[in-house]
């Protein structure tokens, strides 16, 4: 089974949801051409999604009303309209409403299969009926055609079929699932997707998995998975959430394309690199990519008495000069501590430090970024 939550088409920055590099040049690539350039970029995905797909395989797309009639046309065309399973309504209520127009409040997951026989799970995902139902059903209700009764009809004793509208509430701001990336889904809906169209054991692909819930889901369902993302924070995030259900790293998942060696690193884009070190110090990044005066992260005081800034050099050798600039940067922002992050550190660069250090001035620590990929690094 695929499904998969990718971009929508609705020139909103909020969806550059980590802003690392990748991800910013890939929301500029989509937008520059407008709809019909977002649905080439769509195509060419799709059809490769289509190619690996098993003749029982499933597939789901969501979307929204910016351009779902668009990518019903696109999909038709890929999956032939025979294969057109459903037009999910995912409805959900909020706050806020339009001035002259209805209040939009439903997603649309389009369904298709790649053949005939394809996997449906009904029992799996029947619903409660409703009291009323009950209620009526305790009496004699006959199956009359024509004139003929056919019997009395009963309900399903494992509940009713769903329909192709279903109310789940989005994630509450104040929730424990909240993770606070601003398109992430429920773990509700997944798993009613994932229950109807796959079984135990089987492969589930989302290709634009953000942070996780997917991968989430089909673990908790005991079912295999693959989760794609081109931000490497968003890779992080779905680790740790693997790692609160006791999930293994290299024991019950393997994570490909991550850099593993120092040259990895090196070679990754200014700001990516600078994501990855923030996140190996479970730290949080710094609310501006350019112009942080210095600082590039920062650990709250949550974990220490004192917040503690961060500075990111993708560089070797760095130098007292660079010392000296985030001294003053920690100094404006009222740190009492921080950390440089580079490749290497000059004789004079680690020689202030100390000296920083043995005047009670200021706390400030150097790490090189092959004790923290080595996980060398224990904070104090």
């Amino acid at each position: 089974m695929i499904y998969l939550d990718p971009p929508f088409f609705s020139h909103k920055q909020y969806e550059v949801v980590w802003g690392d590099e990748a991800e910013v040049r890939s929301f500029e690539d989509r937008w520059e051409g407008g709809i019909e350039h977002y649905i080439d970029w769509m195509t060419d995905r799709v059809q490769l999604m289509y190619d690996i797909l098993k003749p029982t395989g499933s597939f789901y797309l969501h979307c929204d009303w910016h351009a779902n009639a668009h990518l019903r046309i696109m999909l038709d065309k890929i999956f032939g309209d025979d294969n057109f399973r459903n037009e999910i309504i995912w409805c959900y209520r909020g706050a806020g409403y339009p001035k002259k127009d209805f209040g939009r409040r439903h997603d649309t997951i389009l369904r298709y299969s790649k053949t005939s026989n394809y996997i449906f799970n009904l029992n799996d995902i029947r619903e409660e009926y409703a009291e009323a139902t009950r209620e009526r059903f305790r009496h004699y209700i006959g199956n009359i055609r024509k004139g003929r009764d056919f019997g009395a009809q009963s309900l399903h004793p494992l509940g009713k079929q769903p329909d192709d509208w279903w109310q789940i509430q989005p994630i509450a701001p104040s929730a424990k699932e909240r993770l606070g990336y601003p398109t992430q889904k429920p773990e509700a809906l997944l798993e009613k997707i994932i229950k109807a169209s796959s079984n135990k054991g089987e492969l589930i692909l989302d290709p634009f998995c953000g942070c996780g819930t997917t991968v989430i889901v089909a673990q908790k369902l005991q079912r295999s998975w693959v989760g794609i993302d081109i931000s490497p924070t968003a890779i992080k995030v779905v680790e740790q959430r693997l790692q609160k259900i006791k999930v293994e790293r290299n024991k019950d998942y393997v994570i490909i394309g991550s850099p593993t060696t120092v040259n990895d690193l090196k070679e990754l884009k200014h700001f990516e690199f600078q994501n990855w070190v923030i996140n190996e110090l479970r730290a949080k990044h710094s609310r501006k990519k350019v112009g942080d005066m210095g600082i590039d992260g920062y650990i709250t005081k949550d974990l220490f008495r004192d917040d503690t800034g961060i500075q990111v050099k993708q560089s070797e050798k760095v130098g007292r000069n660079i010392v000296d600039n985030f001294r003053s940067a920690l100094e404006r922002g009222k740190y009492k501590r921080g950390y440089i992050v580079a490749f290497s550190f000059s004789k004079g660069a680690t020689e202030e430090v100390a000296r920083l250090k043995n005047t009670g001035e200021l706390t400030i620590e150097v790490i090189k970024v092959r004790d923290l990929l080595e996980k060398k690094i224990k904070l104090k």
